[in-house]
């Protein structure tokens, strides 16, 4: 009995679909990847987003799995070094990358405006 081929398979088997497919797989993990180094510097899941772009992208090319893998090499590295260091540096790391968050989130808002339903407490730059 034959075993039954992927839909990704047969796509990568067929002359007709091979490359549409692999446009199509460039086009959207390309997009994600864009999508989450403009996120980096936002609260949220940017550089989550960059490494779930290059496994898209990885998954068709041969370059992006390299990158791929050494971004989470790198990602990891730095990880582990932070999670090395004394407390007074963890933290000290902490409030400079939250104070980074906050200059990024108010130079934002200042040149998109600053939304109505956030209050005039809220120390923004306006």
């Amino acid at each position: 009995m034959a075993e039954k081929k992927s839909l990704r398979e047969r796509l990568r088997s067929n002359p007709r679909t091979r490359h549409p497919y692999r446009i199509v797989v460039g086009v959207l993990g390309g997009l994600i990847v864009v999508g989450g180094l403009l996120a980096i510097p936002f609260p949220g899941p940017g550089w989550l987003m960059v490494i779930a772009g290059l496994a898209i992208l990885a998954s068709e090319f041969e370059w992006a799995r390299r990158l791929q893998d050494y971004t989470v090499r790198h990602v990891k590295a730095w990880s582990n070094w932070v999670r090395r260091q004394a407390l007074w540096l963890r933290l000290l790391i902490g409030l400079v990358t939250a104070a980074f968050v906050y200059g990024v989130v108010v130079l934002s808002l200042h040149l998109t405006g600053v939304p109505g339903w956030i209050p005039s407490w809220v120390p923004l730059w306006r």
